[in-house]
């Protein structure tokens, strides 16, 4: 063969190869900067409930699903499967088949060699959620559903040892790569629970070496591994260097998508994920100093944009002018966040009365009172900066199972309060201006909050608020938000002003919060009605339908007239994006999608120089 010739053949083939390779993704010198409101407290997919771990563990672990980020209406795609499961007739039986070539990040627990993920790995992780040690935040989400995990449950109860390697019916792994689950009867919410991270699976040996230490120490087969934490101050993620081929892909209709979001897909086609090599996350609880330094350009975006700084950043709904000037451009935040002030409803903490507690006529009077005292308009106006609804059900609107419908005992009304606080005995006796109980002992409430300029805002409303009606509110209780998470969970707080964001589209996923085999979970008002638990029982198992709709209903209320919550608002964000981001889109009920993001790094390096001219 001639020089010509093996020369041409060579650069044809290289070509060749070239046209078949996906473009090369994670490039280390892009870094994704961004601030949160809130410190993690760990890495625990299934010990935590909080967006913040929600976001970390969606990008070191892998679900067997995933959400396709481009497709409205949602839809699920495979993640760690192969394809989606095959499901039996009736509903109580799904397989799944594992992508083979998976495999966990390095770590000393794996003694040196390579470790692939299997399908017992997901029979592990899911025994997690029903270990009664572990003490899962998710545990709702298997709990009763799985042949024999409640019997294994039991046993460990009566035992004190749960036995990880005993068989049940209900978590199978059939051979190395096929992974079947078995209900107790069907659940139509199912599929969206396979693609959370709590359902993530994690490796048995990692957790088992370093214990509760564990949340410390997070060992995944997703796109991003932890390269540095320094807890409430730093989290580090850097692309997984053995991480899959991962192509993008999705069954969007580029028809029904906006313009930015067609040029986002098109930018996404063809591409390799992820393609930022690193990721910085910063918990910056203030909202001035996330909001200057994401002017700065120090982070590269914002979600949501801090409602003091709606009118500067996006008045009218709008990029402000000088700084659409400047490239940024917005995406609205779509999650299903639902604000409230919750009630601790336990009788007693610490073996002393707690005001807002119990069931009796005179405990719910108490608390439909505050409820009516507090002007949520004036927090929605001024905090929010109308950046939120205003709600009356527990359930977001757009969820299934929500209705239409309005609670009058959350409209502003404080002469209807005092009337019901009259009319309960709550009276001030002593001529001091507060009102005792009524059997004549002080009445004072205690309100936990975060140490935000944001928290002391709402704090100032609802001491006026309660001031107005004769009860006296105090705020003593104030620490970091994953502090006072962890109080509510033990019920040692009395109130708190929080929020759920929807993990997945049914109303369910907030009915559960009131569930009480939730306590100690996420059910941080520690309902507990016989009533409501047998409703909740029934709708698990029920599709979408009028008569679960009609349940649903009568959950709602229930919770009106106990009022565990004060419902307040949906939350109507704005997120503000750098001109160098490439592919920002908010999923309703996925986590924040960083393997989807690029940077334009010539945008970004022009970027800079023009700010070092100034």
């Amino acid at each position: 063969m001639s020089s010509f010739v093996q020369k041409s053949t060579t650069f044809i083939v290289a070509a060749l190869c070239a046209l078949a390779l996906p473009a090369q993704a994670a490039d280390l010198n892009k870094v994704l900067r961004l601030p949160v409101q809130s410190a993690e407290r760990g890495f625990d997919c299934a010990l935590e409930s909080d967006a913040n771990t929600g976001n970390l563990c969606d990008a070191i672990f892998d679900s067997l699903l995933q959400y396709d980020h481009m497709a409205r209406p949602i839809k699920l795609q495979p993640r760690a499967a192969v394809a989606m499961p095959e499901i039996s007739a009736d509903g109580k039986t799904y397989t799944f088949r594992i992508k083979p070539g998976i495999f966990f990040t390095p770590d000393a627990a794996f003694n040196g060699k390579k470790r692939e993920l299997t399908a017992a790995d997901y029979v592990y992780s899911i025994k997690r959620l029903i270990d009664p040690k572990v003490k899962a935040q998710w545990q709702f989400l298997v709990e009763g559903k799985l042949q024999g995990g409640d019997e294994l449950t039991a046993e460990a109860k009566r035992t004190g040892t749960f036995d990880y390697d005993k068989p049940i019916p209900g978590l199978e792994a059939k051979d190395r790569y096929t992974f079947i689950l078995r209900l107790t009867a069907p659940d139509y919410n199912m599929l969206y629970i396979l693609a959370m991270p709590a359902t993530a699976a994690v490796a048995r040996e990692v957790v088992e070496k370093y214990g509760p230490a564990f949340p410390e120490h997070p060992v995944g087969t997703s796109a991003y591994m932890l390269k540095e934490w320094r807890r409430a101050s730093r989290v580090v993620l850097e692309a997984n260097p053995d991480y899959r081929e991962d192509i993008f892909s999705t069954a969007a209709d580029e028809s029904k998508l906006d313009e930015t979001d067609r040029k986002s897909l098109a930018h996404l086609k063809g591409k390799r994920l992820p393609m930022i090599g690193r990721i910085e996350y910063y918990p910056v609880e203030e909202e001035q100093p996330r909001w200057l330094a994401f002017l700065k350009g120090e982070f590269d975006y914002i979600n949501p944009v801090p409602t003091p700084f709606i009118p500067v950043g996006v008045p009218q709904g709008r990029v402000a002018p000088e700084l659409a000037a400047r490239g940024i451009w917005q995406r609205p935040d779509e999650q299903a966040w639902i604000t409230y002030a919750l009630f601790n409803l336990s009788e007693t903490i610490d073996g002393k009365r707690n005001p807002v507690g119990g069931y009796k006529p005179e405990n719910i009077a108490l608390r439909r009172a505050l409820s009516m005292a507090y002007p949520v308009e004036n927090e929605i106006a001024i905090i929010e900066q109308n950046q939120a609804v205003k709600a009356w059900s527990p359930i977001a609107e757009g969820m299934a199972g929500f209705t239409p419908e309005r609670f009058d005992g959350f409209d502003y009304n404080p002469a209807r309060a005092k009337a019901l606080l009259d009319m309960y005995g709550y009276l001030d006796r002593d001529g001091d201006g507060w009102r005792e109980f009524p059997d004549g002992t002080p009445l004072v409430i205690d309100q936990s909050s975060n140490e935000t300029q944001r928290d002391r805002s709402r704090n100032e409303l609802w001491k006026r608020a309660a001031s107005a009606i004769g009860i006296r509110m105090t705020f003593e209780s104030v620490k970091k938000t994953p502090d006072i998470r962890k109080q509510a969970q033990a019920g040692k707080i009395q109130m708190w002003s929080y929020g759920w964001i929807a993990d997945y589209p049914d109303g369910e996923n907030f009915l559960q919060l009131f569930w009480s085999k939730s306590i100690g979970g996420a059910n941080y008002t520690m309902f507990n009605l016989p009533e409501f638990d047998a409703l909740y029982e029934k709708i698990k198992v029920m599709p979408d339908t009028p008569e679960r709709t009609a349940l649903y209903r009568r959950m709602v209320h229930l919770l009106w007239i106990y009022n565990p919550w004060r419902v307040n608002f949906v939350k109507r964000g704005t997120v503000l994006i750098q001109p160098w981001v490439l592919g920002y889109r908010r999923h309703p009920f996925a986590h924040e999608a960083w393997r989807y993001l690029d940077i334009d790094l010539d945008r970004l390096a022009a970027a800079k120089a023009g700010a070092a001219k100034k």
